[in-house]
């Protein structure tokens, strides 16, 4: 590795601690700091700082918010009889994309998974059960990834949620949309079989 100045190396150190950032993005992103002005800089570092100092976590949901609920929960037109549980606030930016689901969602901020010692008391299960306490809601969709974490959640809160005399339904996986059978996985095509539907 080169040497580097050492703010310039300090700087480099600490983009490559970004997910998805290697050595040379972090030295891309670092010599565009150096070369723009203190202004930039100044900017950068204000909405690095605003971003851990002004958001925190929905009341109700667990969305990132700039309040104590987050734009979701505050649309009056949103179906509350419907709640999405997703993994990440980020997975709400999927879903939102399709402009199909008017309902409200909740945020677990993670999975079930012994191999990394998070168990269902590391996730916001709880505020959940809480918030259907107040019998508004009607049905749950479970939205967490598949994988083997997000099949064991999944799993873990449908058996928790049926006895509540929920809804409880799993979003659809299989063949994405534009692609050849010939490339799917043994597990891709059996999700696929499994959820087909009439026509």
């Amino acid at each position: 590795m080169p040497d580097f100045a050492e703010p310039l190396a300090r700087l480099i150190q600490e983009f490559k601690r970004l997910p998805g950032i290697g050595q040379k993005s972090a030295q891309r992103l670092a010599f565009h700091v150096l070369r723009g002005s203190k202004d930039d800089a100044q900017r950068l570092i204000e909405a690095v700082l605003d971003v851990k100092s002004k958001l925190e976590l929905c009341r109700l949901c667990n969305n990132i918010s700039a309040g104590e609920l987050c734009p979701y929960c505050l649309d009056p037109h949103r179906d509350r009889s419907v709640i999405c549980v997703v993994e990440e606030p980020t997975s709400i930016l999927s879903i939102e994309t399709t402009r199909q689901f008017q309902g409200l969602y909740h945020v677990l901020h993670g999975a079930i998974s012994p191999l990394r010692g998070i168990g269902p008391d590391q996730l916001k299960i709880k505020n959940l059960l809480e918030r259907l306490a107040s019998g508004e809601a009607r049905e749950i969709i479970l939205a967490t990834n598949p994988n083997v974490e997000g099949e064991a959640t999944a799993a873990y809160l449908a058996r928790l949620l049926k006895p509540l005399g929920l809804t409880v339904s799993r979003i659809a996986m299989g063949i994405p949309v534009g692609s050849d059978l010939e490339f799917a996985d043994e597990v891709t095509m059996t999700k696929s079989l499994e959820n087909r539907r009439q026509l």
